[in-house]
């Protein structure tokens, strides 16, 4: 499952960095102010759908486009990145992905691993739903016309725009994943991103825009720790997220509470 999804699900998290890995680190970086969180844009046709992401909307992305391969048991070949916190050689195996880490040498300290792999569909969910509390992987593959996805090899900087100042069009061009349109498909897709909008989707509608938002206005370090960077990690986030839709030029918000 998506992080947002549990986010919406559950916006004040108990002990974040213990228990809600796969959520909090996606605040790692996130001082006071206000910043750009993710964003998502779908488009529908007769025939197929069309996802277009930022950072932090690939796993999504790339869940959806896996789910709706119709061979469960062919080898299809991937490849693009995998960058994580720590050494998860051994849990690679447990997987059956034999992707070689390689330990950084600069002051970011992280493990990347080049990939270029054959994986079948049950396969790939596994790892995906694993790296989710420690890793980015960063993959593209090419089924058919109607099944494929594109990421880019490195994640981007963070943002300093504000999102007033936000070019959607820009940010969204980081994954880009199309699959068959089918109900199975699309249902998939709307519980994953709009499980909170339900009741504000029209039944027909050509494109979806997804903006998550972020208002930090405390945060809380631990006091036994010294180490600036173990004081950012372990550092609880309270705030407001600010989810916005806009189906086919109509607007959309809620409003949440966080603590993360």
């Amino acid at each position: 499952m998506h992080y947002l999804k549990k986010l919406i699900e559950k916006p004040h998290l108990e002990d974040p960095a213990q228990q809600h890995m796969d959520i909090h680190r996606h605040f790692y970086r996130y001082s006071r102010g206000d910043f750009l969180g993710p964003a998502l844009k779908i488009r529908a046709t007769s025939a197929k759908i069309t996802l277009k992401g930022t950072h932090e909307y690939e796993d999504l992305i790339l869940e959806s486009v896996v789910n709706s391969i119709e061979d469960a048991n062919s080898n299809f070949e991937i490849k693009g990145n995998l960058i994580t916190g720590s050494d998860i050689s051994k849990d690679l195996s447990k997987l059956g992905l034999e992707w070689k880490l390689k330990k950084s040498t600069g002051k970011t300290k992280n493990y990347k691993s080049v990939i270029l792999d054959n994986v079948t569909k049950e396969q790939l969910l596994a790892g995906l739903e694993f790296f989710r509390s420690n890793s980015y992987v960063l993959l593209s593959f090419i089924i058919n016309p109607s099944c494929k996805i594109t990421t880019k090899k490195n994640i981007p900087q963070p943002s300093k725009k504000t999102p007033e100042d936000d070019d959607l069009n820009k940010r969204i061009q980081f994954c880009t994943g199309i699959l068959k349109n089918t109900k199975k498909n699309m249902d998939f897709i709307l519980d994953s991103t709009l499980s909170d909008f339900k009741s504000e989707l029209p039944k027909t509608w050509k494109s979806i825009s997804i903006l998550n938002n972020y208002k930090i206005t405390e945060i809380e370090t631990p006091k036994d720790l010294k180490d600036s960077r173990l004081l950012r990690i372990f550092a609880i986030r309270k705030g407001k997220m600010i989810r916005s839709i806009d189906v086919d030029d109509e607007v959309f918000e809620k409003q949440y509470d966080i603590v993360v």
